[in-house]
């Protein structure tokens, strides 16, 4: 995986991240954008090959990614207000493999059983995966050994949006992203993309 994104973004772009033994291995992208993104992405999920349904043949490989913004700095891996997404795609990760389970495009998770808030500035308490928004271009399926890998963005959502998702499903939810210009780029200034009165509405 490491040696195709590397063909197609450079090999400076491209680079490994610490992990601790029996950890999925990490690496980081460094893109230009219209404005620079970090892409924290795991290097061996696609090995693990997904039982997913019948209709959704040929997405069976992928790999995980966070799109971390340009003013953070990811180096400080002891930062509480963004250390947790290294916890993270490491617990999705190993989630998935161990339940023997699979992940797709809408999927839905709560960060926890206590559903607490990210950190002081992401309060968001569920993650939402997607296919590729604001990288869709750059993160098109890749070809590794025969395997066609796919890859799903980590999204945090809050508790409204989560209850928007199970209400109306994802193709809506989608469009509420969409027409906010909510992509998969980790947003610590963002607000929920619903009006508080949604429920009232339905």
């Amino acid at each position: 995986m490491k040696e195709e994104l590397e063909k197609r973004f450079g090999a400076h772009r491209v680079m490994d991240v610490p992990t601790k033994e029996g950890e999925m291995p990490l690496i980081m992208l460094d893109l230009e954008l219209r404005s620079p993104v970090s892409i924290l992405m795991t290097n061996g999920l696609s090995n693990y090959k997904m039982p997913v349904p019948e209709k959704l043949e040929g997405r069976e490989y992928n790999e995980l990614y966070f799109c971390l913004p340009s003013y953070w700095e990811w180096e400080d891996m002891e930062n509480p207000r963004t250390n947790w997404v290294f916890h993270w795609i490491q617990r999705l990760a190993n989630y998935v493999v161990e339940k023997e389970t699979w992940f797709g495009h809408g999927h839905t998770m709560p960060c926890g059983a206590d559903m607490q808030p990210l950190s002081e500035t992401m309060k968001q308490n569920h993650f939402f995966l997607t296919d590729p928004i604001l990288l869709e271009e750059e993160l098109k399926p890749v070809r590794v050994q025969g395997k066609e890998v796919h890859f799903l963005g980590i999204m945090p959502i809050f508790p409204d949006e989560m209850d928007y998702k199970q209400g109306k499903g994802t193709f809506k939810t989608m469009q509420k992203f969409r027409n906010k210009g909510v992509t998969e780029e980790l947003d610590d200034f963002r607000g929920t993309v619903l009006k508080r009165n949604w429920k009232l509405r339905r």
